[in-house]
Formats: C-alpha cells, sequence, structure tokens
C-alpha cells in the first residue's frame, strides 16, 4: 500500500508540475499578445490623429483665396476668372487675375509640400467649369480651362511635386456640384484636395 501511495504523490506531483508550466506558457503569451494588442491600438491612435490634423489643414488652406464646403469636401476658388464665351485661353483673362491665380497656386504648393514633413501624400484634383451661355462644347471646354490653369501654374514655376502629389485635370461642363445660380460666376475653377491614407496603413504596419 505504501508503494501505491508513493506512486500516488508522485505522479500527482508531476501533473501538478506540468500543469504549471502550462499555465506559466499560457499566462506568458497572453502578456505578449496584450502588450502587442495595446502598441497596435497605440500607434493607430497617433496615425488616426495625424490624419485628423492633416485633414483639418486642408479645411483651413489659404482663406483670401479659397472657401472651402464641407458638404463637398472641395475648395471654390473665389477668384473671378471670367472667361470670355468658348475660351480656354488664360491670355484672354486680365493680368490682376492672372496674378492672383499664381498667388492661389503658391498657397496650394506650399501647402502640399508642407505635407512631406508627415510623409503625407495627396490627391489634387483641378476641376473646370463652365457657364450654361449656349456654347455647345462646354464639356471640353470645362476640361480644357483646367488643364490651362495647371500649364499656366507651370508655366509660373508652380508645380506639385510628384512625390508626395499626384494631379487629376477634370471638367464638369454645365453640371456638377457648387454651381453658382449667378451663371457667369460659374466661368471658375474648383479644387479638390484628398488625403491619401494608403502611405498611413504602410506606417502602420512598419511599427510592429
Amino acid at each position: 500500500m505504501a508503494k501505491k501511495g508513493n506512486y500516488f504523490w508522485a505522479s500527482y506531483s508531476d501533473l501538478m508540475t506540468s500543469l504549471f508550466f502550462i499555465m506559466l506558457v499560457l499566462f506568458v503569451l497572453t502578456v505578449s499578445v496584450l502588450n502587442q494588442q495595446k502598441k497596435e491600438i497605440k500607434i493607430k491612435a497617433e496615425v488616426f490623429d495625424k490624419i485628423k490634423e492633416l485633414e483639418e489643414g486642408i479645411n483651413k488652406i489659404d482663406p483670401n483665396f479659397f472657401k472651402y464646403d464641407e458638404r463637398h469636401k472641395k475648395h471654390i476658388l473665389k477668384i473671378n476668372v471670367a472667361f470670355p464665351k468658348g475660351s480656354s485661353d488664360m491670355n484672354n483673362i486680365p493680368y490682376s487675375v492672372q496674378a492672383d491665380l499664381i498667388k492661389a497656386g503658391k498657397s496650394i504648393r506650399d501647402f502640399i509640400d508642407g505635407g512631406k514633413e508627415y510623409n503625407a501624400e495627396y490627391l489634387l484634383i483641378i476641376e473646370g467649369q463652365a457657364s450654361k451661355d449656349g456654347y455647345n462644347l462646354n464639356d471640353e471646354l470645362s476640361y480644357n480651362r483646367a488643364l490651362a490653369l495647371k500649364q499656366f501654374w507651370n508655366a509660373n514655376h508652380i508645380s506639385f511635386s510628384s512625390s508626395n502629389c499626384e494631379v487629376i485635370i477634370s471638367g464638369s461642363g454645365e453640371g456638377g456640384s457648387l454651381r453658382s445660380t449667378n451663371e457667369p460666376e460659374n466661368q471658375r475653377f474648383l479644387i479638390h484636395i484628398i488625403l491619401k491614407p494608403g502611405l498611413f496603413n504602410d506606417e502602420i504596419k512598419s511599427e510592429k
């Protein structure tokens, strides 16, 4: 009987020792997983705050030249361009207007260049509009006006860095959003600056 008792307690001791090591491993594993999750949550919170800060910065771009529309997430270029009917030639608008367009382009460039500090990337959409003035090719004309503005900026040494900015030219013709009820005012440009989120996803992965 004594030998059986000794065998039982020895087996019991081995079992408890094994259970102890299993529980210890599970505890260490749980702590490690929780710490990793806390680290990921912290990184995501920091990235979220960074994205929020940059997006708020987009809304506050130079109010002297831009009016931000929260609903459509676009900037109205407040400069009254007033192209002649059927024209997309920048030489057909007054020099004072051209000077303001240069200042507006520089403010966009400086804003986008400032994003490099945070490794931010942007999508810049230059959208041309046209008034309902009876011209038959207003769809094409609105696109040509947006293209003319980009070329005008380039000619005045205002370019947007390809390293953190992709530029898209578009035209909405007589349609689109943010149209004025005063048709002559629709000879204008809309500027859409979008923060690209992809780079921040890479940042999250690199920090893990």
